[in-house]
């Protein structure tokens, strides 16, 4: 395949870059999922534990029917678990012509599907690929747009908007918060994110996920700088005490 004719199917939509994919259970949605990882994302959190999925480059090209493949095959999976497939990164909404082939495939074929998504690229999912989406797992980094600029290197504001259209279309939300030590674990920062949150009457649940070092190993190998190296993960009863403000607020908490 030429160059161009590569570029033509990335942008028809059957063509992707992707990192990895992996069948996981009790995490990236209900039941057991195929949970897709695209390379390339727009935000550069600190914490992040995919920092190889930054770059849309580093990914392997892979053909759209290739994971259509995959979804038949794990479909009666899927079917006895009452699990489906997730789209996450990186950012998906970075491919979204690759996202939303999927995603049609999906819902024609009867499998449940989610995206793990920042929202920061809200404006790349269309109306049609919204309405093929089941779940939204949407990343809130920080309530306070300072705070959440110095985590991810961008703004706040496209998030919100976009969960102000999750929540226009009653679509179904996860939250998912992740408690860093020295960065986000600020009360009133938890409380802003609460109220971000307490905006959207369509969220299910919040996953107050504790910071990990986890990839640390990865930042190092890529030549990156790691901010974290000496951050310790926050102690069970400093996560609980976090949960506990977004209980307060009228929040499921997980």
């Amino acid at each position: 395949m030429s160059r161009e004719e590569h570029h033509k199917a990335v942008r028809n939509g059957e063509i992707g870059s992707i990192h990895s994919w992996e069948l996981v259970t009790a995490v990236d949605g209900p039941g057991t999922r195929l949970t897709v990882f695209f390379n390339g994302c727009p935000l550069r959190c600190v914490y992040c534990h995919n920092p190889d999925t930054f770059k849309m480059r580093d990914g392997k090209p892979v053909l759209a029917e290739d994971i259509e493949k995959l979804l038949l095959r794990y479909r009666p999976v899927f079917k006895a678990s009452k699990g489906g497939v997730t789209f996450s990164g990186g950012e998906p909404a970075m491919q979204p012509a690759f996202l939303a082939r999927l995603l049609r495939f999906a819902k024609e074929n009867g499998i449940h599907t989610t995206i793990d998504t920042s929202g920061y690229l809200g404006v790349n999912i269309s109306d049609q690929m919204l309405a093929d989406i089941d779940l939204v797992l949407l990343d809130v980094k920080s309530g306070d747009e300072a705070t959440y600029e110095k985590v991810t290197k961008a703004k706040l504001a496209p998030t919100v908007a976009f969960g102000d259209r999750l929540a226009a279309t009653n679509k179904a939300v996860w939250i998912r918060f992740v408690l860093l030590p020295g960065w986000t674990d600020n009360p009133e920062n938890i409380r802003e994110v609460g109220k971000i949150i307490q905006r959207w009457s369509n969220v299910e649940r919040v996953e107050l996920l504790p910071f990990h070092q986890m990839a640390r190993d990865k930042w190092s190998d890529l030549g990156y700088d790691y901010q974290l190296e000496n951050v310790e993960p926050p102690s069970k009863e400093d996560a609980e005490k976090a949960r506990e403000i977004l209980r307060s607020m009228g929040l499921t908490v997980y």
